[in-house]
């Protein structure tokens, strides 16, 4: 196989190195995350959804929710009696108009007996003061790569709504709600760092309103992630995270979650994946989205986006819209989530450490290229200077040959193989070079570090 690699690498006479690529693959793609173009019409996101007006009174009237046999461990209050408890809290909704690019800030105008649906918007600060409890650095976010078949709306909603979870986020007037996932049996929690901004005390509650109060773990605000636990021993439907980096455009998907607060909780929405990688720059912070069409509302924010499988592949983060209350015109089907499978090295982190250390780089941009004897094969086309590959040898239009001893074909293979590691692992590489094999141990820094 070396023999026939090395082929394929070799120069044509009086001329230098020559690889067969594929006419699709026009540039090369960084061991960083997964590859995004540069867009270059500018921001997207102008503005943010905010319901203009209050749900009537009568929409919050009181149901007693059933118990799913077998109930849960300590089964706590129903979600009916927390509602009944806080009295005179009267759950409306947040009205403000955020105009992006904007350099005058405008205090949201919060009633002063009220909770309002966390707003489907990023911020660039999070600040909050629940409390805190260490995570077992033994968990860790599992990424499924096994698909099975397409599932009906009705057997998704069945699958995966008992693993939505409403985030209470109470603060020292009203409280902020949006959504979670449940990522593990014993009550780990996924959700939007922007949803317990603010709190000084959360809790959740399941899709049959059984309430649990819950503690911080960790968040990083430039990923928008929080993950929180469970203060109680549970057992809890985790739900089952797919692959997005398999995501493609005009595939379906739905949404649950909790749009514009707690009446209208495990709401289900359908659409198709509009554009993967997408770049959104959000004050100052470029994020990589999958864009959706399905519909998301103030309080969907943390919920899943969801495969055509029954697999969680995003977290519901923000939506476009207008924010000209006096004009018809809105902007529609433009929702965006984090991509799940970008987020494993932030959650892993944020459970054994409590903070995000970074996506874990080889430094190094890669190509897979057509092979004359057949297949494919992963080259490098770039070494980042101060890079984990330049200290470790790697060069310009070396065969990537295996990782970890796992042979590599495209530049997915390599991805799944960094995706095992963290930061400061060290990655083996088999390399190709000039009719000679190489192994090769390279250091893999923080993107941020290398910022």
């Amino acid at each position: 196989m070396f023999e026939e690699k090395r082929d394929m690498l070799a120069p044509e006479p009086g001329g230098e190195t020559e690889l067969k690529t594929p006419p699709e693959q026009e540039q090369p793609q960084e061991v960083v995350s997964w590859y995004t173009p540069v867009e270059k019409e500018g921001p997207e996101v102008v503005s943010y959804f905010v319901q203009k007006t209050p749900l009537p009174q009568s929409a919050w009237g009181v149901r007693t929710a059933q118990p799913r046999p077998p109930a849960p461990k300590k089964k706590r209050r129903g979600l009916w009696i927390f509602l009944g408890c806080v009295g005179a809290l009267v759950l409306v909704v947040l009205v403000s108009a955020l105009l992006h690019g904007s350099g005058d800030d405008m205090d949201p105008i919060l009633p002063d007996d009220g909770e309002n649906p966390s707003s489907i918007v990023h911020v660039g600060e999070v600040e909050t003061s629940i409390p805190k409890v260490q995570g077992d650095a033994g968990v860790k976010l599992q990424i499924t790569q096994e698909r099975g078949p397409e599932l009906s709306p009705q057997e998704i909603y069945r699958r995966v709504n008992p693993s939505v979870v409403t985030v209470v986020a109470e603060e020292k007037e009203g409280a902020s709600v949006g959504t979670g996932i449940v990522m593990t049996a014993d009550g780990y929690i996924l959700t939007n760092a922007h949803v317990i901004s603010g709190g000084k005390k959360a809790w959740i509650a399941t899709d049959m309103g059984v309430t649990y109060e819950v503690q911080l773990v960790g968040f990083d605000e430039r990923q928008d992630l929080a993950v929180l636990k469970t203060v109680e021993d549970v057992d809890l439907p985790p739900a089952v995270f797919g692959d997005s980096s398999r995501a493609i455009v005009g595939d379906t998907v739905y949404a649950i979650g909790n749009p514009l607060g707690l009446e209208l909780r495990g709401t289900m929405t359908n659409g198709m994946l509009s554009a993967v990688g997408r770049t959104v720059d959000m004050e100052g912070v470029s994020m990589t989205m999958l864009q959706t069409t399905a519909a998301l509302n103030s309080g969907n924010s943390g919920g899943p986006l969801i495969n055509a499988y029954g697999q969680v592949i995003g977290i519901n983060t923000m939506k476009m819209s207008n924010t000209d209350l006096d004009r018809e015109s809105t902007v529609e089907g433009l929702g965006f989530a984090l991509p799940i499978s970008d987020l494993t090295f932030a959650v892993d982190d944020l459970i054994a450490l409590g903070y995000y250390r970074g996506i874990p780089v080889v430094g190094v941009t890669v190509v897979t290229v057509e092979m004359e004897e057949g297949g494919t094969g992963v080259v490098v086309h770039s070494v980042s200077e101060g890079s984990g590959a330049e200290e470790a040898g790697l060069q310009v239009g070396d065969l990537l040959v295996a990782a970890d001893g796992r042979e590599l074909h495209t530049v997915d293979d390599l991805m799944i193989v960094r995706r095992a590691h963290q930061v400061h692992d060290t990655l083996h590489l088999t390399v190709w070079r000039d009719g000679e094999v190489l192994e090769l141990d390279v250091m893999l820094y923080s993107d941020r570090e290398m910022d």
